[in-house]
């Protein structure tokens, strides 16, 4: 899959598809004879630029309303999605995580392959949508995770952020920073969200992804979490305990991000490029001067990953009326194919584009520029903690790996634990 993705990422995208507004005679609906769609997002980070963007298509759809619900951030945005499911209130557009929510949503998804977003994305990045060869989600976008850095705190700590090449060369790194914690003025080194379900669940992945081969597809099919790189996932779990704002559980995303990280008070945190626009919105500057992003050593000590692929998928679905279903498709393809859609994409919503037809140049944050060319250099893995069964995350191993963080139980209880509700709810 990697191979045909930057396969597609280096063919620098001419085709452009342009699509606007086919379906906008249509009547009817909810809204007093307008279309009604509702969408529902878990990116909390660009919910103004998704408004931004509906208020833009409906200015040019007159007769289309776009209800959006914006659930995560510390919410739980999965069970959100379900109780709509459950309260008969589905939406017709909203975001999968992966195999597993395809395989969840399936008998109310469309098959998006004649869709013109659908046809314009990057060869490989249907296949975390794709069930028995048919795609139900147009992929989000590109986006990669791993330690985010503050690389001005590691200049005044006298630590290269380049020279650190290896596990041993990162946890050298983190002391000394530490050493000069109180003149560099920093609560801690680290700032990770161990409140955070979903952060813990990502971070796991730079352990689970070569378990599964890199492969979306082994990953899904597994029935079996053996924590083949459970050792090294250990040293990394002790070592952010260690040198944590305490306490770690307490600490959810926007404390660790929006107070502490780009304030200055800690050094490195476990996060994505999505936290761009966050990050801008306070200090324009941060993401241009002071960001960076650092891999993790996991199968060898002297090679490192970070993990990066499309990362969600709009689902739309098939259940409503023809003419919503038609307006929600023509909404997805106007967003990824149109100039304007792709020119907010790159420069509002700060995506690495999964689509072909988007001028990669124009990317303007130096991380997201970073992530890219990790891609293209085979220094990322894949999503594949999105192809966990159903919950496991957030219901399995998220209460036990606070478990652990607390000293209340041992690694090897942990694992045993995990391992076994693995098998289970697969």
């Amino acid at each position: 899959m990697k191979k045909n993705v930057i396969k597609g990422l280096g063919t620098a995208l001419l085709l452009s598809g342009l699509l606007v507004g086919c379906s906008s005679n249509s009547s009817g609906g909810d809204g007093g004879g307008k279309v009604v769609v509702d969408v529902f997002n878990i990116k909390v980070e660009t919910k103004d630029q998704l408004e931004a963007m509906i208020e833009k298509y409906e200015s040019e759809n007159e007769n289309v309303d776009i209800n959006l619900t914006t659930v995560g951030g510390g919410q739980d945005a999965a069970s959100a999605l379900q109780a709509k499911f459950s309260s008969n209130e589905e939406p017709a557009i909203f975001l999968l995580g992966g195999l597993s929510d395809a395989e969840k949503y399936q008998k109310y998804l469309l098959d998006v392959s004649d869709m013109e977003s659908a046809k314009t994305a990057i060869d490989g990045t249907l296949q975390g949508s794709t069930i028995d060869g048919t795609p139900y989600g147009i992929p989000l976008n590109i986006e990669g995770f791993g330690w985010m850095i503050n690389k001005e705190i590691f200049t005044s700590a006298g630590v290269d952020p380049a020279s650190i090449a290896s596990y041993d060369d990162f946890v050298k790194a983190v002391e000394t920073i530490d050493s000069k914690k109180e003149e560099l003025g920093l609560e801690a080194v680290f700032g990770f969200s161990g409140k955070e379900d979903w952060v813990t669940s990502q971070f796991s992945n730079h352990f689970t992804a070569p378990e599964f081969d890199n492969d979306l597809n082994v990953a899904y099919e597994s029935t079996e979490l053996t924590y083949k790189y459970g050792d090294r996932m250990k040293e990394y779990t002790d070592l952010i305990n260690q040198y944590n704002v305490q306490p770690i559980l307490s600490l959810d995303y926007s404390t660790s991000v929006e107070e502490l990280f780009i304030n200055d008070k800690v050094a490195i945190i476990h996060q994505g490029n999505w936290i761009v626009p966050s990050l801008d919105s306070i200090d324009p500057t941060f993401s241009q001067e002071k960001l960076g992003i650092l891999p993790l050593y996991v199968s060898g000590d002297d090679e490192g990953f970070i993990s990066a692929g499309p990362s969600w998928f709009w689902g739309i679905n098939k259940e409503k009326d023809e003419e919503v279903v038609e307006t929600s498709k023509d909404f997805i393809d106007w967003m990824y194919t149109s100039d304007y859609g792709k020119q907010q994409i790159v420069e509002e919503f700060k995506y690495i584009p999964a689509h072909d037809g988007y001028d990669i140049e124009s990317i303007t944050d130096p991380v997201s520029k970073e992530v890219y060319q990790m891609l293209l250099d085979e220094k990322a893995r894949v999503w594949a903690h999105n192809q966990h069964p159903n919950g496991f995350g957030s219901t399995a191993f998220f209460p036990e790996y606070q478990k652990y963080l607390n000293g209340d139980i041992s690694w090897d209880e942990f694992t045993a634990t995990t391992s076994s509700k693995f098998t289970e709810m697969r």
